[in-house]
Order: C-alpha cells, then structure tokens, then sequence
C-alpha cells in the first residue's frame, strides 16, 4: 500500500513538473510589445548602410527577456517588395525561428517554403541588435510582412565558445 502511494506521489510530481516546464517554455517569459511608432519596422539601407522605416501597419510583436532570439512580430506594408528590393539589404540564409503556437500571426514554416521558394524576400533589419543577433525582415507579395531575431555567423562561432572571427567585431 505505501510503495502504491509512493507512485502515485512520483507520477503526479512528474505530471506537474512537465506541465510547468511546458508553461514556462511555450507562455511565461513572453510579453507583447506595444508599437513605438514609426521605428517598429526597420530595413537597412544599401545606400547608408543604416537602417531605415518602412510604411507599415497592423504591427503585432511578442519577446521574451529570457533569449533576445525569441522576438516575432508581424505586420502589412503598404510597400511592394521590388522597390524594397532595390533600396534595402537582401539577408542571405534567413530561417524563420517557430514562435508559440499561441502567436497566430507568425507561421515560421509557411514563411520558410516562401523564402525556400523565392515568393517572400528576407531583408536585413538590423544587423547585431545584440551582439550575434541579426533583426530579419522577410515581406511577401501580398504585403505581409515578418520579423525575427536570427544568430549571425559572429554569433554562431562566438556563442560555441570559439575565438571571434576574423572581420567580427569583438563582444563586449
């Protein structure tokens, strides 16, 4: 009878472990972000080299302190992606990162198979918005646009515990 109550004990701990785990992975570290106004959507420029705003509308973002790759945010932009494409940086091996399945407007695999298919455009927002960490834009023809927080190739070698390659600027 006891060994039966000690197994009970064990297997609700373990069911309420998980379930924590599960909340605090897919729900508690994220909050959303409230538009700042005209910044909220930046691409840089081939020209400056700087990032700049585009139009944009119906912004929704999400972050997390816990990791700065768990940003998502989604928006329209009144702007067609050739003359985009003719201003801004192309950001070359984009990879949309999944965000919570709670996130609706932000579908990682769907903005993949466009970028995979050439249908979306991957601009680069801003590169090392935190050391390592590159803000990706990719924008469909439709005018839906996307972002993500991306580890750039410093970052990769760096964060692997690596000597910070040759052309990277060093961590602070």
């Amino acid at each position: 009878m006891a060994s039966r109550i000690l197994v009970i004990g064990i297997v609700m701990l373990a069911l309420l472990s998980g379930a924590a785990i599960y909340y605090l992975q897919v729900y508690a570290y994220y909050e959303s972000i409230v538009p700042e106004g005209e910044t909220d959507v930046m691409l840089t420029s081939l020209v400056s080299g700087t990032p700049e705003p585009i139009l944009y509308d119906a912004f929704e973002a999400i972050t997390a302190t816990s990791s700065p790759i768990r940003y998502r945010a989604c928006f329209t932009t009144p702007q067609s992606v050739a003359l985009l494409s003719e201003t801004y940086e192309y950001y070359e091996n984009a990879e949309p990162l999944l965000a919570p399945s709670w996130f609706n407007c932000f579908d990682a695999k769907a903005v993949g198979v466009a970028l995979e298919n050439e249908e979306a455009v991957a601009f680069l927002g801003e590169q090392n918005i935190e050391y390592g960490i590159d803000r990706v834009v990719a924008i469909l023809p439709d005018g839906r646009g996307f972002v993500w927080h991306q580890i750039n190739e410093c970052g990769a070698e760096v964060f692997d515990g690596k000597p910070v390659p040759e052309g990277c600027p060093e961590k602070p």
